[in-house]
């Protein structure tokens, strides 16, 4: 998934199934308190966009409903967590992350709600897959 360290190293690349891609740096952006994104473009490709966020050991992302957007793919790059997905219909599905359970990357529905919260004893890094690119208003956080 990383090619090196997402705290101490920004990416050049970045593994999509079995290929490696190359990745520009954009920005940092902290989310809130315990959480902090690292924006990604991909090299030649503009359709979409990389984020790559950490969540402290503990904390949570911001409970998000996703409102626009093409595709919102959610997976995990290291660390032990869930991502819990509700439906609009109020149905909740876990996803669980880690060494010994790690589901497959997710994809986030338009009208759905998302959650990942960091339950090992390290950090918890996971990434977001954006078509087309993020941009204000994709999302609404519901709480902080």
């Amino acid at each position: 998934m990383y090619e090196s360290s997402p705290v101490e190293e920004k990416l050049t690349s970045f593994r999509l199934g079995d290929q490696l891609v190359p990745v520009s740096y954009v920005e940092t952006v902290a989310v809130k308190d315990g959480v902090s994104c690292d924006v990604y473009a991909f090299e030649g490709d503009t359709s979409r966009d990389l984020a790559v966020v950490t969540v402290l050991q503990g904390a949570k992302t911001p409970l998000q409903r996703v409102l626009k957007g093409e595709t919102t793919v959610e997976g995990i790059v290291n660390g032990v967590g869930a991502l819990t997905v509700w439906a609009e219909d109020g149905t909740a599905m876990r996803h669980t992350f880690g060494p010994e359970n790690t589901d497959d990357p997710v994809a986030v529905k338009i009208g759905e709600r998302m959650q990942w919260s960091a339950e090992g004893e390290a950090d918890l890094v996971f990434y977001e897959l954006c078509t087309p690119p993020y941009e204000d208003g994709r999302f609404e956080n519901l709480t902080d």
